[in-house]
């Protein structure tokens, strides 16, 4: 929750001026801080595309491959997605497909060194990468799930550091 304006008991928003329009909050004065932010979320599949994605039979090719790229390339247009995140240059970009008995989890680090944190680029690099997944496979399994995506962790920055556990 955002501090509290003097007196009243709203929430002060960072992207919401005293008047209630939305803006893009300046970080111009902010310093300059290693930033890195994870990122996780599931992708549930039933067995026959499970198995089709582990021989190697998907038609459109890997969808691992793609969706570790997919992941690198949404991280980099996040602020060309969401409409108040600055446009950040990356440092890393690094994407993880572990295999589980109903899918795969999917882990996105991102790192920086800037004025603002990188939790959008990792949620946004988890996001797309499970949708390349479904998209590549939803011929096979239109019942796939895509889920549970959030932070885990962060370093960096003003308001310190996060981990989920």
């Amino acid at each position: 929750m955002g501090e509290r304006d003097s007196g009243r008991d709203k929430p002060k928003l960072s992207h919401v001026d005293d008047a209630g329009r939305v803006r893009m909050v300046d970080v111009g004065d902010k310093p300059v801080t290693e930033r890195v932010a994870v990122a996780r979320g599931h992708i549930a599949i039933g067995e026959p595309a499970l198995r089709a994605i582990r021989d190697g039979r998907v038609a459109k090719g890997d969808p691992l491959q793609a969706a570790r790229l997919a992941g690198v390339m949404a991280a980099k247009k996040t602020a060309d997605l969401v409409p108040l995140c600055h446009p950040l240059m990356l440092s890393q970009v690094a994407i993880d497909l572990q295999a589980l008995d109903d899918g795969y989890r999917i882990e996105a680090r991102v790192r920086t060194a800037g004025r603002t944190g990188v939790e959008m680029e990792a949620l946004t690099a988890v996001s797309v990468a499970a949708l390349t997944i479904y998209d590549m496979v939803k011929a096979i399994d239109k019942r796939m799930v895509i889920g549970s995506i959030r932070l885990v962790k962060k370093t960096g920055g003003r308001s310190g550091d996060f981990d989920a556990g």
